[in-house]
């Protein structure tokens, strides 16, 4: 994926510019404390973010008669304007403050990460009496152990499926009371020891859940040791099938951990930063390595940044990464050192509640996991160096097919979804620089039509974006897919010349009834553009249209569900509106609340025992 940065072109580092007029009297009087600053240009609009222990003496730094500066630095003074202060009370706070108005307004001369997603854990209750997995991505402070990231997800699906292999504890979802009348087949097949029909206890139970926490810490030598004197005894008591048995347990733990094993001998949680340049585009690569076994990992990746230093990648990819709902490890291992290190050592373990220690090893373990990583940077870099070239052959390919005013670097699609005329609502995704862009996804209820009108809902939806754009003076895209016909598309462009906007390129996609070709609507043109189906081209605009579509759907499908599940919650006696809100928010799905126990039920806040009885007796006896 591209940066969201704009850089300069190239050029050797030249002083700074003389500081605009409007803002001699501003330099003049900046506080000497800690805080944040905010470069704004002419309409007001942040152009960057920063943090300083003293905020004069950094701010002026910029304007310093024979400062050094990148070409990025000179563009942006050149549009700087206005420089607005914000006072903390020390340069932590700075620094958390910093980091949230980045992730709010995602300044486009900051290094932003376009991942906004939170990461999977592992949640397990240790203090309930049958505590069983369950996948959040919301850490809380609730007593429980959170395990993770996970990333990408697979990793965490592959970790629960050894878990369920190899320790047998319940993966269901019904109140573990001992009074259930049968086991299921879990039971049958040894994964799964039946606590809700009273064959195991509470403490029985537990001995497991001890078992899977040394698997996940780390802690596998102590694990396998105990194993090995649970198949000894077996065996001396002549137990040969339960023997077999916990044989068969620590070849499936010693098979899993030979696959995820990391080459080191510290049994520490380490998250591991490798970084890769070639020419202008870079690659950052962590390793998220748990009691010695790799997890999972995570790629950031940018087109164009000659301009800005390896610092400044490593220490904003830090910064802004564990800004989100993470669990930082013990260690954070850098590929460069960092001026700020010893302030995000102590942000970090303030997050974690106990020591993180910021490195860059030079030599030894921890200097081979640096290199690790590098190794999975420069190999994602190749890849997205190679999938660039791709997408630029296939956007150029779509210029001349179609006749566009240029390479579209930008493409917004917009996908209409009602059934049976009801709660129609619409969806905006964006393709940027070669992929999804969906911290620019927007979605719609369609407000002014009655029924299923699907041109003008699109009339509707597309006015009422680009207003928005408009007043807001954010960037416009390079073309417009419309998912649809000549209809739709007619439809749409009314609105874009009501706006003053018909000089954006714009089509619509659509396939014949019982063909397979898709076929490209133009604006004043009768007769549709046939693409074929093995055209780079093709698959952009399929891939765009498809996600429109499934955007607009996947929200359909939620309104409707969380309308259904709310009208389920009317009347219930302690379900009042903010806590069928707080209900809604956690389960999200009709199916999700129906199958919760009273157990989970109480872990939505304000839910006790009493009102967890009601809601469970009122969803039964609507089913």
């Amino acid at each position: 994926m591209a940066s969201d940065t704009i850089i300069a072109g190239g050029g050797p580092a030249k002083s700074a510019p003389p500081a605009p007029t409007s803002l001699v009297t501003k330099l003049e009087h900046l506080p000497d404390k800690p805080g944040v600053y905010l470069m704004k240009g002419k309409g007001g609009e942040i152009l960057y973010i920063g943090k300083a222990n003293i905020l004069a003496d950094r701010v002026r730094s910029y304007f310093l008669k024979g400062a050094d500066l990148t070409p990025k630095t000179r563009l942006l003074l050149s549009l700087v304007t206005d420089i607005e202060t914000l006072v903390t009370r020390s340069e932590l706070e700075a620094l958390i403050l910093e980091n949230n108005l980045i992730k709010r307004h995602r300044p486009r001369f900051n290094v932003v990460l376009r991942d906004d997603k939170n990461y999977p854990y592992l949640r397990l209750p240790i203090k309930e009496a049958f505590p069983r997995f369950s996948i959040v991505r919301k850490v809380q402070h609730d007593g429980a152990l959170y395990y993770g990231p996970y990333v990408p997800a697979g990793a965490l699906r592959e970790t629960l499926r050894a878990i369920k292999k190899i320790f047998p504890l319940a993966t269901c979802t019904i109140e573990i009371d001992g009074k259930a009348e049968r086991p299921c087949i879990e039971y049958e097949i040894k994964r799964c020891m039946a606590p809700c029909v009273g064959y195991q206890t509470s403490k029985e139970y537990h001995e497991i859940v001890k078992q899977v926490r040394m698997f996940l810490e780390g802690r596998n030598t102590e694990l396998l040791e105990s194993y090995h004197a649970l198949m000894v005894a077996a065996a001396e008591r002549e137990d040969f099938e339960e023997a077999a048995r916990i044989r068969d347990r620590i070849f499936k733990i010693e098979r899993t951990l030979e696959r995820q094993r990391v080459a080191q001998t510290e049994n520490v949680d380490q998250d591991v930063v490798g970084l890769v340049r070639e020419g202008a585009a870079a690659d950052i690569q962590m390793l998220f390595v748990r009691g010695g076994l790799l997890v999972g990992r995570k790629d950031f990746h940018w087109g164009q940044v000659q301009d800005t230093s390896d610092e400044e990648l490593v220490r904003s990819v830090i910064e802004q990464f564990y800004s989100r709902d993470v669990i930082p490890p013990k260690q954070v291992l850098l590929p460069v050192p960092l001026p700020e290190a010893d302030l995000i050592s102590q942000w970090l373990s303030e997050k974690k509640g106990e020591k993180v220690l910021v490195l860059a090893p030079e030599r030894g373990i921890k200097h081979h996991l640096v290199q690790l990583a590098e190794e999975n940077a420069a190999a994602a870099l190749r890849d997205h160096l190679r999938d660039e070239a791709s997408e630029r052959a296939a956007v150029e390919e779509l210029r001349k097919l179609l006749h566009l005013k240029k390479a579209p670097a930008r493409i917004e699609g917009f996908d209409i979804s009602n059934i049976q005329g009801n709660q129609g609502v619409a969806s905006m995704v964006v393709w940027e620089a070669g992929g999804p862009k969906k911290s620019d996804y927007r979605k719609f209820r369609i407000k002014t039509v009655a029924g299923a009108n699907d041109f003008a809902s699109m009339k509707e939806v597309v006015l009422r974006h680009y207003s928005g754009v408009k007043e807001e003076q954010r960037p416009l895209p390079d073309l417009i897919l419309i998912d649809g016909g000549i209809g739709q598309l007619g439809a749409a462009m009314d609105a874009l010349r009501e706006l003053g906007l018909s000089r954006i390129d714009m089509i619509a996609l659509a396939k014949a009834k019982g063909e397979k070709d898709e076929r490209v609507f133009l604006p004043g043109r009768k007769n549709p553009v046939v693409l074929k189906p093995s055209s780079p081209a093709t698959h952009v605009l399929q891939y765009i249209r498809d996600e429109a579509h499934r955007f607009a759907i996947t929200y359909h499908r939620n309104l409707r569900s969380r309308a259904l599940l709310s009208s389920k919650l009317d009347g219930i006696p302690g379900v009042g509106p903010a806590k069928r809100r707080d209900l809604l928010r956690y389960f999200g799905s009709i199916d999700a609340l129906t199958e919760a126990s009273e157990e989970v039920l109480q872990r939505v806040g304000g839910v006790g025992p009493q009102t967890a009885r009601e809601i469970r007796k009122a969803l039964a006896s609507s089913n």
